[in-house]
Parts: C-alpha cells; sequence; structure tokens
C-alpha cells in the first residue's frame, strides 16, 4: 500500500507545483510597476561587470533601462544562469529576458520576442594562427568551440556537414565550452584551434584584446536577438513594443547600440518573433 502511495503523492506535489508556476506566471504586472529582467553578466558588450565598479553594464542594460524609462518606470536586474532564464519567466520570478538570447523558432512556443538586434556566428582563432586559416574551409578537422548554452555548437555542425563534409574534408571537432570566455581561455591555451561567438561580441573583444583575436570569414548564418517575454504577456509585449518604437524614431536606441559599436548590428523597424 504504502509502495502506492509514494508515487501517488509525488504526483500530486507535482501537479500542485506546477499550478502555483502557472498560477505566477499568468499574475498581471501592475501597470507601471518595476520590470524584473533576467541577465547573464557575460557577454560583453551587451552585459557585464564594470571591472572598476562591479556594477552590470552594456548594451542591453542600457537600453533595459530606456525601455522603462519611456514607459516611466524603473528595471530591475536578476542575475542568473542562462539555463534557468526561460524556467524564471515561465514561473514569473522575472518579467523578460533581457541578455543577448537568440529569438530561435523553438523559443517561441514559449516566449515572444522584441528583437532588437542582427547577429550571425562568427568564426576566430589567435592572430599568431592566422595563416594556418586564410578561409573558412581551412577549419575542416580543427577543433572549434563555443559556448553549449547556445545555438552555436549545431550551428558550426550544420555549416561542417554543409562545406566540409560535402567537400569530402574531415568534419570540424565541435566543443561545447562553458561560455565564451571559456571559449578563449581554452583557445590562448591551444586546447582550441578556432571558436566561435555573436559577430556583434567581437569589436569589443578585439578591442579589450588588442592584436590576439582575428576573424575567420564571415558570420556563417544570420539570427536576431531578441527582448523574451511570456507568450501570454499581451499587455506587456504592446508596452515594450510601444517604447521600442518610439526610441528607434527619437534616435535614442540608435544612440546607445553606437555608444557600444553596434551600429552595424541595429534594426530599422520594430520586429516581433522574426516575422516583420
Amino acid at each position: 500500500m504504502t509502495k502506492k502511495l509514494v508515487p501517488t503523492l509525488t504526483l500530486i506535489a507535482a501537479l500542485a507545483a506546477t499550478a502555483l508556476a502557472t498560477a505566477q506566471a499568468q499574475t498581471p504586472r501592475a501597470k507601471g510597476a518595476p520590470i524584473t529582467a533576467a541577465v547573464v553578466s557575460n557577454y560583453p558588450p551587451l552585459e557585464f561587470k564594470d571591472p572598476a565598479s562591479g556594477k552590470l553594464t552594456g548594451f542591453d542594460i542600457e537600453l533595459g533601462e530606456a525601455l522603462a524609462a519611456k514607459l516611466g518606470t524603473t528595471i530591475k536586474w536578476e542575475e542568473t544562469s542562462f539555463d534557468q532564464m526561460m524556467s524564471s519567466l515561465a514561473t514569473g520570478r522575472v518579467d523578460i529576458i533581457l541578455s543577448g538570447m537568440t529569438d530561435l523558432p523553438a523559443r517561441r512556443d514559449a516566449v515572444k520576442f522584441i528583437d532588437y538586434l542582427k547577429t550571425g556566428p562568427q568564426f576566430y582563432t589567435m592572430k599568431d594562427r592566422s595563416a594556418e586559416f586564410p578561409n573558412m574551409l581551412a577549419l575542416c578537422g580543427k577543433k572549434v568551440g563555443a559556448s553549449r548554452r547556445t545555438s552555436f555548437p549545431e550551428e558550426i555542425a550544420k555549416w561542417s556537414d554543409d562545406n566540409c563534409v560535402k567537400a569530402g574534408k574531415p568534419p570540424i571537432a565541435v566543443t561545447g565550452t562553458d561560455g565564451s570566455a571559456d571559449a578563449r581561455t581554452q583557445l590562448r591555451q591551444g586546447r582550441l584551434d578556432a571558436a566561435v561567438q555573436g559577430g556583434e561580441t567581437m569589436p569589443y573583444i578585439m578591442g579589450q584584446e588588442a592584436n590576439t583575436y582575428v576573424t575567420v570569414g564571415k558570420a556563417f548564418t544570420f539570427q536576431y536577438v531578441g527582448l523574451a517575454i511570456g507568450k501570454k504577456d499581451d499587455a506587456l509585449a504592446a508596452e515594450l513594443s510601444d517604447a521600442m518604437t518610439k526610441m528607434l524614431a527619437d534616435g535614442s536606441y540608435a544612440k546607445i547600440a553606437a555608444k557600444w559599436g553596434l551600429t552595424d548590428y541595429t534594426v530599422p523597424k520594430l520586429i516581433v518573433d522574426s516575422k516583420d
């Protein structure tokens, strides 16, 4: 009898937890209340900790604060891991995700995206090895790393299949890393031959570590980075869309992008779920 009750109680507890999470996620945010945003502070120049002050800074941080100001409110940053961002939004612990998240079709089942930057995975290597990699095909058979929390490892593998394998060359050995900083560390240590991260981050990284890295070829696919909102949170989505439209029109969005060297990656108009 006891053996039958344990799974039943476990199921009841799981259902209760699910119901609570759903109730939290569906609780409407009061108009004008502060907006809580999930952020992972390790992706400069979008979001990172200022070395001098230890405070959050970057393009996403300034964009979020400017959007909140347009709505007559403030934004509260909730630091978390990349793996926990979606669950934080689903359970209502945060109102939005603003942390360099790629707008992928698979994610749109759970969230709505307001896209605010263009992006594309970019191969790069150490400058002192640039002669080894005059073009992207030179990466075939080499060890290339990218953050396993992103879609980049899958995109590297796809590029390898479409280019290396079809050309009769050995495939790229894709390595998932603990983030872009870890990929750069492994690259400097010689454990990787090359790495991949969003092209929009490369000018900043290369500026911070002068004469250290070189890009290989161009970004090999095209995507958008989006601010994520709960799928059913239509009111907040409408508010933020309106604020973004105003920032596009008055030039404040372009000004923030220019400050962080992202002018080439800006969007020209409001884009929701990469459909517009």
